[in-house]
């Protein structure tokens, strides 16, 4: 809203925050918004005035003209400087009280027409006498405030004029601005200063408790002063008496730590900050913290050790008896000790078991300690981003503690126990540090011998700890982290391996956990392996064990309400009644041989998956879409294989200018799931030249591999776990690289039975394999030039097991 005709008596409005400001008040302020800058310009193009008025609610940052008090203030600007962060200070002095009549602009600045409140004068030995009681409570409060200053005091004294004395006095209280506003807005000077003492004998009340309070403070320091002072005097004539004192509390700490034979460098510290301890004051907050310091140093097994079991062969059967296959783990674990029986002095060893959830690894470790009569602690480093919670943080710290690994020692009361890090690869870092850099120092044997935790500020010997780490992805360890460590991969179990397990050891476990025996429960075989693949889709076994437990908790329930005889069969129907319909359709190859579809084999931290892989042709300029929330590495792998038809066009019997005029969409199914990875370029290659020249794809055969520009298949990995998704999902015939063909030795014999493998070097040997016959062109669209054709000479390699 803006007035054309603006009266004389208008001026620009600046609305304040958290303060009041009075006639004859000299204050500066900080000038930051962008209406009040605008007001402030426009004051200072005129004549240096200004309406300063406050807001009602100060969180407000553009406030409207109903978010301001109507009583403000006209100022005088006598200073303005502007700051280096675009803010403005500027000095002003309160000059008369106004109200304001209406708001003549609002959009950019507040301009508003306002009206003088002049001051009522009253004269009469009452109003003298309320200006002396006022004179003395402020002299009563400047002697408890020590920021009034003497010459304050003395200007003040010397007013004689009612409404000023009130408003200068105002202006030195802390008081809130709803309480300063009702002063602002008191016209009668009498009022005001009625309303200004009873805001002074409130703030004179509360400096004075505030006072009483800091003496009680300071008498109680001084009596602890005292207390510590006499301490010291009985102390002193003990000693000059020649009495001990046994039982204290130093003498106890000090027999323990000549008893907890420490190495010279811990031993000289303990006693150090024992030496401190004895003449601090018992009850001050050092000695706290140097009492818990001893009681950590006291705590750690120095020289206390388990005495192992070197027994090979009982340390053998213990790990049989425990876990079933793993035969690579338990090897080593078998080496180690052969090893550390000829030469006692050998270092630990660092054992990262790898692979996917359920298949074992934190129990294995757990029966490791067992067999080796070795004490275990587990900790668990998923999440940690603090270098701190390895290496501990400095005493310098309240509440201060020794890393997860001297806690960890403190726990198993051994110095040689086994101890696992749990999910190594979940470790993160922030501005914290890195806690993979922490461990490098206790996962290297030549340097875990001087580990210095910044707790403990002196060395601790880790050679003989066994170290365990479990992950479930090798490529998202520390580079040097991984170097540190001997890495054991546990891949995905078999159908037959999963039966063996739940046979042998999951469900004898669980029986005995729910109070039955084999009497009550005898769960087939067969049972088994429609319980594995109607209700689990895993690399591991924890699912499994879930749903034996679900089972054995209805047959649980059963016994007790009495509805089952003694012994029972488990059938079908009982788990479909038990634990309701399939809840895993498995990934099964097709039916048909189809044309612009195959089957590649896909990894994941669970195990493998079948990836089907399908293309369709469209008429249009050659853009090649792709679909199925592919990663980047994927798409540039679809791009190579696209890149490989083109130029192998004349080869395949396809007209050169196809991609001129035909859009090829490659998508793969269940879009909702990322997909990453080279490993399906030849699977990508074969369905685009499937479509291409019109040439079904073997339904039975799936493949995986890298493929470059000119048509070589490079290595993958996660072999095994795509081969079990291979024989789940009906496959017959796997194609592979060559350089794959080594990790073939340690596949479980079910597989060599069930598949045919073949390992190749190149394309032109995948398609001989994966399509159901020769390539044959397509029938050309108007306008196409069809290729000579030059059919490849390249035999399909010999299957490796069949």
């Amino acid at each position: 809203m803006t007035h054309k005709n603006i009266p004389s008596n208008t001026l620009p409005l600046m609305p304040l925050r958290d303060m009041v400001v009075f006639p004859h008040m000299l204050v500066p302020l900080m000038v930051g918004r962008g209406k009040s800058v605008l007001a402030l310009e426009e004051a200072m193009r005129k004549d240096r005035v200004i309406l300063l008025v406050t807001q009602q609610q100060a969180q407000v940052d553009d406030p409207m003209p109903g978010d301001l008090y109507n009583i403000g203030v006209r100022a005088q600007i006598l200073q303005v400087l502007k700051a280096p962060d675009s803010t403005i200070k500027v000095l002003v002095e309160g000059l008369e009280r106004v109200r304001i009549a209406h708001y003549l602009t609002t959009e950019k600045f507040f301009t508003v027409e306002y009206e003088t409140l002049a001051p009522k004068t009253q004269a009469g030995p009452t109003l003298i006498a309320v200006m002396r009681s006022l004179n003395d409570l402020f002299e009563q409060y400047s002697r408890l405030n020590k920021k009034i200053t003497a010459d304050t005091l003395t200007a003040v004294a010397a007013i004689e004029d009612p409404g000023r004395l009130a408003d200068i006095i105002a202006s030195h209280l802390p008081s809130k601005v709803e309480e300063k506003q009702k002063l602002l807005e008191a016209l009668e000077p009498a009022a005001r200063l009625e309303l200004l003492s009873a805001l002074l004998s409130t703030e004179i009340e509360i400096l004075e408790i505030e006072r009483r309070i800091q003496g009680r403070v300071r008498k109680q320091m001084e009596s602890t002063q005292k207390e510590y002072y006499l301490h010291e005097q009985i102390k002193a004539i003990r000693r000059e008496l020649g009495q001990k004192d046994d039982e204290s509390e130093t003498d106890e700490l000090a027999q323990k730590i000549k008893a907890a034979k420490m190495p010279t460098e811990a031993h000289e510290k303990a006693l150090k900050e024992l030496s401190r301890l004895e003449r601090m004051q018992p009850l001050s907050p050092e000695a706290a913290v140097i009492r818990t310091y001893l009681d950590w140093l006291l705590a750690l097994p120095w020289n206390l050790r388990t005495r192992e079991k070197l027994d090979v062969r009982e340390v053998g059967r213990v790990l049989d008896r425990d876990h079933y296959g793993l035969r690579k783990v338990k090897d080593r674990i078998l080496e180690y000790l052969s090893v550390r029986k000829l030469a006692p002095k050998m270092k630990g060893p660092i054992l990262c078991l790898v692979g996917p959830p359920g298949v074992g690894k934190t129990s294995l470790a757990r029966s490791v300690a067992k067999a080796l009569a070795r004490n275990f602690v587990r900790i668990s480093l998923g999440g940690v981003r603090d270098e701190a919670e390895i290496r501990g943080h400095r005493r310098t710290y309240i509440g201060a503690l020794p890393g997860r690994i001297i806690q960890a020692l403190k726990t198993a009361k051994t110095k040689n126990p086994v101890i696992l890090l749990d999910e190594i690869d979940k470790i993160g870092s922030d501005f914290r540090g890195d806690p993979a850099a922490a461990l490098l120092e206790v996962l290297d044997p030549e340097q875990n011998t001087t580990f210095s935790d910044h707790y403990l500020d002196t060395q601790f010997d880790l050679s003989e700890v066994m170290f365990i780490a479990t992950a479930n992805v090798i490529h998202h360890l520390h580079s040097t982290l991984k170097d540190r460590m001997e890495v054991i991969e546990i891949p995905g179990y078999t159908l037959e391996e999963k039966v063996q397990i739940a046979d042998r050891y999951l469900v004898p476990l669980q029986l005995k956990e729910h109070g039955l025996t084999r009497e009550d429960l005898v769960i087939p075989k067969k049972i088994i392996e429609k319980l594995i693949a109607g209700y689990t889709s895993e690399a591991g076994v924890r699912n499994l064990n879930r749903e034996i437990t679900a089972v054995l908790r209805k047959i649980a329930r059963l016994k007790v309400e009495r509805k089952i005889r003694s012994s029972r069969l488990l059938t079908e129907q009982d788990l479909t009644k038990f634990l309701g319909a399939q809840k895993i359709v498995p990934h099964k190859r097709e039916r048909t041989n189809l044309v612009g579809v195959s089957t590649g084999l896909a990894w994941t931290e669970v195990g493998g998956e079948l990836l089907t892989i399908e293309v369709t042709l469209m008429s249009g300029k050659g853009q090649l879409t792709l679909t199925g929330k592919l990663g980047d590495v994927m798409k540039e792998s679809a791009q190579a294989a696209m890149s490989y038809v083109r130029a192998h066009a004349r080869e395949f019997q396809i007209p050169l200018d196809f991609y001129t005029q035909t859009d090829i969409h490659i998508h793969v199914p269940e879009g909702a799931i990322p997909k990453d990875g080279p490993s399906a370029g030849i699977a990508m290659a074969t369905a685009i030249i499937s479509a291409l020249t019109n040439t079904p794809v073997q339904k039975a055969v799936a493949m995986t591999g890298e493929i470059t520009l000119r048509g070589r298949v490079l290595a993958i990995g996660g072999l095994k776990e795509k081969l079990l998704a291979a024989v789940r999902g009906g496959i017959r015939t796997v194609i592979l690289p060559q350089a794959n063909a080594k990790d073939l030795h340690d596949l479980p014999p079910e597989v060599k039975r069930v598949l045919v493998i073949h390992a190749v070097e190149d394309m032109a040997e995948v398609l001989k394999i994966a399509l159901a016959e020769k390539p044959a062109a397509r029938k050309p669209k108007k306008g196409f030039k069809p290729a000579k054709t030059q059919t490849g000479q390249h035999l399909p390699s010999p299957p490796l097991f069949s």
